[in-house]
């Protein structure tokens, strides 16, 4: 840092007159000595623990170790709580509060004498949220996640604390599971500390968090309840110092390049449809042009070359074990933006190249992967004029093209109350064409776009059919899911009037989506097309509904896109 650049928590703190002595004498309650007010950086330790966020349930404990190495490096710690969101907890869905809780955590940033920020994550939308609040102050920021649990182990069975979720209905109609198996299975499934251990949302946003740079290498990838995780914090809280130092802000270190990266390593690692929203929005808080298509055209042609659930047999605890992300990228390096800067100083060249990789079940070589491609497939047609992706990696390769008649449900609730009922005209040829799901529809997308098959056709063994809706669906979960539909059917989308029986063709290698109905018909049902009532008229959620954007954009609020930086110019007296 330039040695004539000041500080920014001086403008609080460095003052000698009235203001300063309001700044500093209130914080002088807590014991604090001079020195913490002469010229040391200030470290604002963004907190998502809650214990309404059983994933981030250890972030109490990393804050304290973060604060050690801040301290080390002759920082001031200051930690602070936002928003958390757990996502096994809230209703509807935790993405409904995403944006909310990227402005908690943008004002709290802003309005506060704070140098760098270190971010505490872990479950899936805490990490997405606090990035994007982060991301519209552009101070330097590092991330700390949280960490996946261990593997599960249920009756000799290794279970991911996801995946095991969307195997409940089947294994009950088809296996028998009482109500004590699924107790005993509870606990085993979720047996640590940490977030979910298969290539789900959060993992996968850890792992795109390292992919980006944002956090030290070879952190996203320790489980939880692994020493090295606490010693990771710890070097952490010594770093931020540095980059404040450096003034090594975000937009340095979230060029163009580095969000091409995240989608490459995402491709690689079988990562969730999820990271879509989630890395749209943030690319576009920091202002990087990045389009839906990117998502197709630069990460649909990556190999997958890890062997993990839902799209393998592995756990997090087993991709650790086998040299973790730091083996991936050195192995991508040739298709990577190698010279990218990371939040440690280093370019990703520096950081990857000594890696060795202990299990080749595990993790592949890139001349040998367990897919040739992987990645996002976006589609197009008269369905989704705007878009809607699904993920082959974990689709059923008889099904990435087929012709199916539909069978609608309007609502979620029109869902459950039919889709097992006997005499529902459905078979392993249909398509689950399911509305109101999107970002203003619920509200808030929820994880909804995998729905479990109709008990008829599980007790047949049809375990895949294809599915298509607005939402989305958990990164934990496989299926032949066509998500993200946009314009959504709330908004008067072409699938707001999708009918029973209509012929929907799914082509995965032509990129298309289409409702067989000429355009005469089709607009002919739009213009008879009534909207439904707003789900709410007051509130966050009002506010959610009328500002909220399609999928294709991220789903952000349209006020929050881009930033306001972290000059505040009036003080409070």
């Amino acid at each position: 840092m330039d040695k004539k650049k000041k500080l920014r928590s001086s403008e609080w703190f460095g003052d000698d007159g009235k203001m300063g002595f309001v700044h500093r004498s209130w914080l002088r309650n807590q014991g604090y000595p001079d020195d913490y007010f002469e010229g040391r950086p200030v470290i604002g330790i963004c907190n998502t623990w809650s214990e309404l966020t059983p994933c981030n349930g250890q972030l109490r404990d990393f804050a304290e170790v973060v604060k050690k190495g801040i301290l080390e490096a002759g920082g001031v710690p200051m930690e602070f709580p936002v928003m958390s969101l757990g996502e096994t907890i809230m209703k509807p869905t935790t993405m409904l509060f995403r944006n909310l809780a990227s402005m908690d955590t943008e004002e709290s940033i802003r309005a506060n004498p704070l140098d760098g920020i270190v971010l505490l994550t872990g479950c899936d939308k805490t990490t997405p949220s606090t990035i994007m609040g982060a991301c519209s102050v552009d101070l330097p920021t590092l991330v700390v996640p949280g960490g996946p649990m261990l593997s599960g182990r249920f009756r000799g069975e290794k279970v991911g604390s996801g995946s095991m979720n969307w195997m409940i209905k089947e294994r009950q109609e088809n296996q028998g599971y009482s109500a004590a198996d699924i107790r005993e299975a509870e606990v085993c499934v979720a047996r640590s500390i940490g977030h979910c251990n298969t290539m789900g949302t959060a993992s996968t946003m850890a792992t795109m968090t390292e992919a980006l740079g944002l956090t030290l290498p070879g952190y996203s990838s320790i489980p939880a309840a692994d020493s090295r995780k606490k010693m990771y914090a710890q070097l952490s809280g010594r770093r931020i110092v540095e980059m404040v130092k450096e003034d090594l802000t975000l937009s340095k270190v979230l060029t163009r390049n580095a969000f091409e990266n995240a989608i490459i390593v995402n491709a690689a690692v079988g990562g969730s449809t999820n990271l879509i929203i989630h890395l749209t929005a943030i690319a576009r808080r920091i202002g990087v042009d990045l389009k839906l298509e990117d998502f197709d055209t630069i990460g649909s042609k990556i190999p997958l070359l890890v062997n993990m659930k839902p799209s393998g047999k592995y756990l997090m605890e087993d991709f650790y074990y086998a040299g973790g992300l730091p083996v991936v990228m050195k192995e991508l390096t040739p298709l990577l933006h190698p010279e990218t800067v990371t939040v440690n100083g280093k370019t990703l060249t520096k950081n990857y190249e000594d890696t060795i990789c202990y299990d080749t079940d595990v993790i592949a070589k890139l001349e040998k992967p367990f897919q040739e491609k992987s990645g996002i497939a976006v589609l197009k047609g008269n369905l989704c004029e705007n878009g809607a992706v699904i993920k082959p990696s974990a689709a059923s390769p008889k099904l990435m093209k087929h012709r199916g008649r539909a069978v609608v449900f309007e609502t979620m609730e029109d869902y459950h109350e039919r889709i097992d009922d006997p005499n529902l005209d459905i078979d392993e040829n249909s398509v689950i064409v399911l509305k109101g799901v999107g970002p203003k529809g619920y509200p808030g997308m929820p994880e909804v776009g995998n729905v479990d098959l109709p008990k008829k056709l599980l007790a047949k063994g049809i375990t895949d059919m294809v599915r298509i809706s607005d939402g989305r669906m958990s990164g934990t979960a496989a299926g032949t899911v066509v998500l993200h539909v946009s314009p959504e059917s709330t908004v008067g989308g072409t699938l707001a009037v999708v009918q029973n029986g209509d012929w929907i063709e799914l082509d995965v290698h032509k990129r298309t989506l289409h409702l067989d109905i000429d355009d005469a018909e089709l607009a002919k049902r739009k213009k008879a097309w009534i909207p439904p009532k707003p789900v709410a008229d007051r509130g966050y959620v009002k506010l959610y509904i009328d500002h909220v954007e399609q999928a294709d954009l991220g789903a952000d609020l349209d006020f929050l896109v881009g930033g306001s930086g972290s000059k505040v110019e009036r003080d409070l007296h």
